[in-house]
């Protein structure tokens, strides 16, 4: 469906193009002509037809079509297969602020981002309009956008959230029964951890994918619609983190597995004072070590 969609898309683009070299008054070629013209069938040809009809931009009257008026660039149909999903979108608009590289106040260019990312103008919109309620994005009274930027009180803020959805992650885990499919998972989870510190020397940037899967992991316990919304803006900003601050990488992340696989196996004896212990111990080193990555790049 998705290819004849784009196809019926590509079509009606070039339809507009020949329009375009047309005068007012003039008469389009034959079905059979454009459809030869184009390399598609007759029926794609008549749907674009019907198109440029309704959009009155051609009058269709039997073997008739009449040009009545020149297209413009908004009549332009976008290719289904060139947008990204939005999950695509939250990771490049994320990565792009948490390079550093656009200041807090900044206006928001849709237009421009929206072809930077790949992505019509409406969907950046509603993505912005989601951003904005957890501050990293404020819409402006007369329209438009600001980014309010990834700063050291947004850091603390995220960070002091996460320890909250985290810790309540745990103790909802601890509860689950013993054929639950997480213990399976976390046993995985363990393997992976000990197979990536046994490697750490030539595979230490593989930690930012394994961090990741890790708290999402102990985070889909919980079934609650605001936390799983919350937790992707949290997974995607700590997955970043550990990708653009390049400082003390390898030594950093060896510990961060030391403190994983410590929480790991004491959810794995369902112990919960160890968990919560373990759990507390990584989350307060990883808001440490965003601090100071904010540091060392003078955002705080």
């Amino acid at each position: 469906m998705a290819r004849t969609d784009d196809r019926f898309r590509s079509a009606y683009n070039k339809l507009l193009d020949i329009c375009s070299s047309m005068e007012v008054g003039d008469q389009l070629p034959p079905e059979i002509a454009l459809a030869n013209q184009m390399e598609v069938s007759r029926t794609i040809v008549r749907s674009a037809l019907q198109k440029l009809d309704s959009e009155k931009i051609v009058r269709w009257e039997g073997r008739t079509k009449t040009l009545i008026r020149q297209p413009e660039a908004g009549h332009r149909l976008e290719p289904v297969d060139a947008h990204i999903s939005a999950e695509e979108l939250e990771k490049r608009f994320l990565e792009w602020i948490l390079r550093f590289d656009v200041p807090a106040g900044t206006s928001l260019n849709v237009a421009q981002l929206s072809r930077q990312f790949g992505v019509p103008a409406h969907s950046l919109q509603e993505f912005l309009a989601g951003l904005s309620r957890f501050g990293l994005v404020e819409r402006r009274a007369r329209g438009g956008w600001t980014l309010s930027g990834f700063t050291a009180e947004f850091a603390i803020e995220l960070s002091d959230f996460r320890m909250l959805l985290e810790m309540n992650a745990v103790r909802q885990l601890l509860q689950l029964p013993d054929d639950h499919d997480i213990w399976q998972k976390l046993a995985s989870l363990k393997e992976q951890h000990e197979a990536l510190r046994e490697d750490l020397e030539t595979r230490y940037h593989d930690f930012s994918m394994l961090d990741e899967t890790f708290h999402t992991t102990v985070n889909s316990v919980v079934k609650n619609r605001f936390v799983v919304e919350a937790q992707k803006v949290i997974s995607l900003i700590f997955h970043y983190h550990y990708m653009w601050d390049k400082r003390d990488e390898r030594e950093r992340n060896a510990a961060a597995i030391d403190e994983h696989l410590d929480w790991i196996n004491a959810m794995i004896d369902k112990d919960p004072e160890r968990s919560e212990a373990a759990a507390l111990k990584h989350l307060r080193r990883s808001k440490e070590t965003l601090l100071s990555s904010l540091r060392g790049h003078k955002h705080v």
